[in-house]
């Protein structure tokens, strides 16, 4: 999800937040400590007031001024940039993508297949893109970033559909970039997390294309939102559980946290995990959805699936990006280029 700020800091994304509401303090909660640099940075950031339905206007428009340019994504004439639109197969939606594609590099390349971030509810196709473009870099890898419709005005399941449209399109379209589409993997972060998750499921349960892996990171996965973690930093780090239950009820209206919520949805409803994609999982001990991600690494195993699972000690949502040159941030970084590394090449 897009990270808000106090009103004396601009955002990641370079965008001025609107000021600090006061958040209830809760002295005799114990929580997971915070990694010592990064709680610096949340200290100069100060309280972050839970995101309401009338915030997301405004969240739109902090991640939209985030947008990675044309000049930055070319990188100085290394990486080869096309826009896109792929055309719905089960309704009449139109999916826009952006592709990245090293001007040089061995081919066949891998394929990433970007999902952003931004709580099912802001985000575009150019946003958080920094740690795909070093897999661009380091993998020769072609990145194809999808945009998908976001709620409420598009509940679900036009995101996980407009996702799903984007990944055939990908792999139909592969070989023109020279690129393996055997050789696919899904990585989302937060929302993107999620609907990578349930693409995996999807494509699992009903056809369509089965990639080489899934990269969860910090995922969205559970719409009940009880958690332990969730209670236990409610109103802490940048993004809480009263922000997420405003995401859920955008996306899922009445129904969220209710009986009869999708598994395509919410993966954590899933029953059963067995017959994905090798997945690498990966949040902060300090983080609103640290225990719907380790479980879900445990269902994982439970049913015979290849997972990799690190938790990052004192990291908080969206840290890695915030402050990409904490230790901490540069350990995570590191590691998913191992796992990325590993299974594609």
């Amino acid at each position: 999800m897009s990270e808000r700020t106090s009103l004396s800091h601009p955002s990641p994304n370079g965008s001025r937040p609107r000021p600090p509401a006061a958040v209830p303090s809760a002295p005799e909660r114990r929580h997971v400590p915070f990694d010592p640099e990064l709680r610096d940075v949340l200290d100069e950031f100060g309280p972050q007031p839970p995101l309401t339905a009338a915030d997301i206007p405004g969240l739109r428009s902090a991640t939209d001024a985030g947008k990675v340019t044309d000049e930055a994504l070319r990188a100085a004439g290394a990486v080869r940039i096309e826009e896109h639109v792929a055309s719905g197969r089960r309704d009449r939606s139109e999916v826009r993508l952006l592709v990245c594609r090293p001007a040089r590099g061995a081919a066949p390349h891998p394929v990433i297949y970007h999902v952003h971030g931004g709580g099912m509810i802001a985000g575009t196709r150019r946003h958080l893109l920094s740690d795909a473009l070093t897999w661009l870099r380091e993998l020769s890898a072609v990145i194809v970033s999808v945009e998908y419709r976001l709620a409420p005005e598009h509940p679900y399941p036009a995101a996980l559909e407009d996702c799903r449209t984007g990944l055939e399109w990908t792999v139909d379209r592969a070989p023109e970039w020279h690129a393996d589409p055997r050789r696919t993997v899904v990585v989302g972060a937060s929302a993107g997390g999620g609907l990578a998750a349930g693409l995996a499921l999807l494509a699992r349960d009903r056809g369509g294309p089965r990639t080489a892996g899934q990269m969860l990171l910090s995922p969205m996965l559970d719409d009940r939102n009880d958690s332990p973690s969730s209670r236990q930093l409610a109103g802490l780090g940048m993004w809480d559980r009263a922000s997420n239950a405003v995401a859920w009820h955008a996306l899922l209206g009445a129904e969220a946290g209710g009986p009869d919520v999708s598994c395509y949805a919410a993966p954590a409803r899933a029953g059963d995990l067995s017959g994905l994609p090798p997945a690498y999982l990966d949040t902060g001990s300090a983080e609103t959805f640290r225990d719907e991600t380790v479980a879900y690494a445990g269902a994982l195993w439970r049913d015979g699936g290849r997972c990799e699972l690190h938790v990052w000690p004192g990291g908080f949502h969206g840290s890695d990006q915030l402050v990409p040159q904490a230790e901490l941030s540069r350990r995570a970084k590191a590691a998913r280029l191992r796992w990325l590394r590993a299974l594609l090449t």
